[in-house]
């Protein structure tokens, strides 16, 4: 039976890599993000995906995006995000004013982004669909503000769980370790870095964004029916490189 799938941060890496999967399936997808380009260009690849530009931490936007949205949401996975650290200016002063506003741009990209979107779809989740959180395996590391706010997500989806289980809903996260072929690193990582990621796992390799895929998949299917309130490491058993 189809189902509709909303994806947010659903034009490059993890999140394209789920819409695809659900899309694959015959599943109606949309996905969102706050750059059209590449939302256009994964939408134009299969007649079962509709892009929709949408910034998830401003509620005026996700007011919006509601009149684009059909009137049930089967599965919400919540990938909008990232280290938005990567994105400051090296050299930047280390005033009491800009570590504020860069501890509040994780918060607002990674916790807040997924606290309203979540909100803002309550009434249209469907009774036994699903929730996925995609959070980070700097949650249970020394990682700033970036793994305070995927920590706090984490937290937070325990609420989430308890208030949408008794509609049928799950609601889980799935915590990825380092992650190739992405955007996450802006292309700053440096071999070296991307070596000592490795050599901290189980398995000797760095994961691809299908592993992502098959740990979402799973916990939105009818497998997963009873598996909520849940943190799903996908990292290889990595260990801390810290």
């Amino acid at each position: 039976m189809s189902r509709t799938v909303l994806v947010t941060g659903g034009g490059t890496g993890i999140g394209r890599a789920v819409a695809e999967y659900f899309a694959a399936q015959g599943d109606t997808v949309v996905i969102t993000g706050r750059r059209s380009g590449p939302l256009k260009e994964v939408a134009a690849q299969s007649a079962n995906v509709r892009a929709v530009t949408c910034d998830h931490t401003d509620p005026d936007a996700l007011g919006r995006l509601l009149a684009e949205l059909p009137e049930h949401i089967d599965v919400l996975i919540n990938n909008a995000g990232g280290n938005t650290d990567l994105d400051a200016e090296s050299g930047s002063e280390a005033d009491l004013m800009s570590y504020a506003r860069a501890f509040r741009a994780n918060l607002e990209a990674n916790l807040i982004s997924a606290a309203l979107t979540t909100k803002a779809l309550e009434s249209r989740l469907s009774a036994g669909g699903s929730v996925v959180q995609i959070g980070s395996i700097a949650a249970d590391q020394a990682s700033g503000s970036y793994g305070a706010a995927k920590a706090g997500l984490a937290n937070w989806n325990l609420n989430v769980a308890a208030e949408l289980g008794p509609r049928g809903i799950t609601a889980n996260v799935v915590s990825p370790g380092y992650i190739a072929d992405t955007e996450f690193f802006r292309d700053r990582l440096s071999d070296e870095r991307r070596s000592a990621l490795v050599e901290a796992t189980a398995t000797g390799r760095a994961g691809v964004p299908s592993d992502i895929v098959g740990a979402v998949a799973f916990l939105a299917s009818s497998a997963a029916r009873h598996i909520t309130g849940q943190v799903l490491n996908v990292n290889g058993g990595a260990r801390s490189t810290r």
